[in-house]
């Protein structure tokens, strides 16, 4: 009777054992794509190296919600991470979006990149207090506007109807810096916006505008670059602190080789697109020369406007540093 006991809770351990921590993951993105395919690598590695105690639960194409919907279910529980961009990622610590201020980076994706690897301690550290782990930055991209109308010069952006993410400070700023017309939608919406006349114009990476379709809505695409968007693999501080610091080790080590494998084929799937936008017959229209005086001048104007009630005046005389 005593072997039977014995046995029976060397098997209910056993299990409890090969059951592991799991992590559950929601992503926006579909299956397939780059940064799916890197979390899917991530997970099988990760789960192989630990031997099963460390396994990662993915939820892909939106199917937890949007990003806001998300986070709240991280903050009870129900999930323990996700890939947050834009707004969602702001709204957890602000500084992390001196990233995305308007007119930093222009056509130097090259910058972009190092002046991110050079900040990302810092922002780790901020989004460590916030009570998330980050597994890396995701390079979305340089960001464009698409629009049903031709736009020759910036000042002609002005009375454009333009969609924005609704309560995105940094966005709100920069349309009233540039006097835009916002329409705030949800991102569904923004294809049959653009054919109903709803709104002229919207912005995305040329990878996501294909995406999500809206080059069969425009006709031009401004050759302007307006931001760098990122977003960050991020992992909630109460179930990173359940796994062993041996496994966090090795979590880090390879999320940073799988992150840094996406964003270099997503710098390549970006130029690819575009070329994918021109054969389209998508127009491509260049600003003049002294428009990018003027951009500069609209960029302080937004950080005018979100300095310190958004974005800390540390992280934005930080990043100036390394941008001049």
């Amino acid at each position: 009777m005593l072997k039977k006991i014995a046995l029976m809770t060397l098997m209910i351990l056993s299990n409890v054992a090969s059951a592991g921590q799991q992590i559950k993951i929601a992503v926006l993105v579909p299956e397939g794509t780059t940064w799916g395919n890197s979390l899917k690598n991530l997970s099988k590695e990760v789960e192989k190296v630990t031997r099963g105690e460390v396994s990662f639960k993915i939820y892909y194409g939106g199917v937890s919600g949007d990003e806001p919907d998300v986070l709240r279910k991280i903050r009870i529980g129900q999930l323990h991470g996700a890939i947050f961009t834009g707004k969602t990622l702001g709204d957890i610590y602000g500084d992390v979006r001196v990233m995305e201020i308007p007119f930093t980076f222009f056509e130097k994706q090259d910058k972009a990149s190092s002046t991110l690897k050079k900040l990302t301690p810092q922002f780790n550290q901020g989004l460590k207090n916030k009570g998330f782990m980050n597994l890396g930055f995701y390079e979305v991209g340089q960001v464009y506007v698409v629009s049903t109308k031709k736009i020759s010069t910036l000042n002609e952006l002005k009375g454009i109807k333009i969609w924005s993410w609704e309560g995105d400070k940094l966005v709100e700023a920069m349309i009233q810096s540039l006097q835009l017309v916002s329409v705030p939608l949800a991102i569904p919406d923004v294809l049959s916006s653009l054919s109903t006349g709803i709104i002229d114009a919207a912005y995305a990476p040329p990878l996501a505008i294909l995406a999500l379709q809206w080059q069969t809505k425009v006709k031009y695409l401004v050759d302007f670059p307006s931001a760098f968007s990122i977003g960050a693999l991020l992992v909630s501080d109460k179930i990173w602190s359940k796994i062993k610091p041996e496994h966090q080790k090795i979590i880090n080590d390879l999320s940073r080789k799988y992150v840094s494998d996406a964003n270099q084929k997503s710098v390549a799937e970006n130029n690819q697109a575009r070329e994918q936008l021109k054969k389209a017959g998508i127009q491509f229209v260049s600003f003049p020369a002294e428009d990018y005086k003027k951009a500069a001048a609209a960029r302080e104007t937004v950080i005018s406007k979100i300095k310190e009630s958004y974005i800390s005046s540390k992280i934005i005389q930080t990043l100036d540093q390394e941008t001049k």
